[in-house]
């Protein structure tokens, strides 16, 4: 029998009311949401009926909540997860892909603040923002001269993924006339030379980098990219930026390379744990400037995040082929499972031009 409405679920809301605004306006959408506070049992009742599953971001997000094949098994009429942000670390998309899920994200709708967040890091620390600021408020800024901070222009930024904010740090690290290195084993030389840099080895960016900045995902083969080894190999005077995700560098072996200055400083958006808890020794560096995990969280952004993930379920819960599919090879066993939940056969997927 044919699903006249087709249950979303959410917790607490969403990044802007933009997307309940968007969602509201459709009869054929059955918005709920949850709260972190109600009865498990209620929620689990709840989500045991829904079509839909926008998943909160890491921050946000709680247990048992993630989407991960646990949830799954207790979701029949589950068909699609899609997640708040470009990042999906928090969905198991191999467990959804198992089970003819859909993972969706909003890859590209929040790559301009994520780039700019970047070079703010890169400006701030070369220019010693952050520490001049406390020898301000500390009296010790007496003599200016000893807090004189360096110029970017010239310099060599060694970008890791060069994706769509990585193709944007490019292009605005081009305005400030440095040398823009990229390692990226999913590119070729001629693709990453298109999008504003020369394509190296890991190694080369490693030596060569005054700023190194991760723009890359969190997964099986990022994790732990930046260990002790790594920032051994980096520039004394080099600066490390992360705005991606946590976990990406190992953050012990960040302190202690900060400790022994085997690096100039680093700029952090991420941890392992967020938010931080105040007495987390990043925070406590006079050569680190670090942010809770905003660096794509500008009122504009926010807003374009949450009206494009809004139209993105629309479409999928229409049967229409969603434009920020991360697992398209869940596609056929997804389709099934659409026509025999919701009635009728979704779209089909167009094979990739040869």
């Amino acid at each position: 029998m044919a699903m006249n409405r087709k249950r979303l679920v959410y917790f607490e809301r969403w990044f802007d009311p933009i997307a309940e605004q968007i969602l509201g306006a459709h009869e054929d959408i059955e918005l709920v949401r949850l709260l972190y506070a109600d009865p498990q049992d209620d929620t689990w009742s709840s989500l045991h009926t829904a079509c839909g599953y926008q998943v909160s971001a890491r921050t946000e997000l709680q247990e048992p909540w993630f989407g991960n094949a646990a949830l799954l098994a207790r979701c029949p009429n589950m068909l699609a997860l899609s997640s708040a942000g470009a990042g999906y670390d928090v969905i198991d998309v191999d467990a959804c892909t198992a089970s003819g899920v859909i993972v969706v994200n909003q890859s590209g709708t929040n790559s301009e603040p994520v780039a700019e967040h970047a070079i703010a890091l890169m400006l701030g620390l070369t220019k010693k923002i952050g520490l001049t600021h406390r020898a301000m408020l500390t009296s010790k800024a007496n003599d200016r001269l000893l807090l004189s901070g360096n110029n970017i222009k010239g310099k060599t930024v060694g970008i890791v993924g060069i994706g769509n904010i990585g193709r944007l740090t490019a292009k605005f690290c081009s305005i400030f006339d440095m040398r823009i290195l990229a390692f990226d084993p999913y590119l070729t030389e001629a693709q990453v030379a298109a999008r504003g840099a020369q394509k190296v080895d890991f190694a080369t960016l490693l030596r060569d980098s005054d700023f190194i900045t991760i723009h890359c995902p969190r997964n099986a083969e990022t994790v732990g990219l930046f260990g002790a080894t790594e920032f051994a190999q980096m520039k004394s005077s080099a600066y490390f930026i992360n705005t991606a995700r946590g976990k990406i560098h190992d953050e012990a072996a960040l302190i202690a390379a900060l400790r022994a200055r085997r690096i100039a400083g680093a700029g952090i958006d991420v941890f392992d744990f967020e938010p931080p808890p105040p007495d987390h020794p990043l925070l406590h560096f006079d050569n680190v400037m670090a942010t809770p995990h905003i660096a794509g969280g500008t009122v504009e952004t926010l807003r374009d995040m949450s009206e494009a993930a809004a139209e993105q379920w629309i479409a999928l819960l229409r049967g229409r082929v969603p434009p920020r599919m991360v697992n398209p090879e869940a596609w056929p066993l997804y389709s099934d499972r659409f026509e025999r939940i919701i009635g009728f056969r979704p779209d089909a997927l167009e094979a990739d031009p040869a």
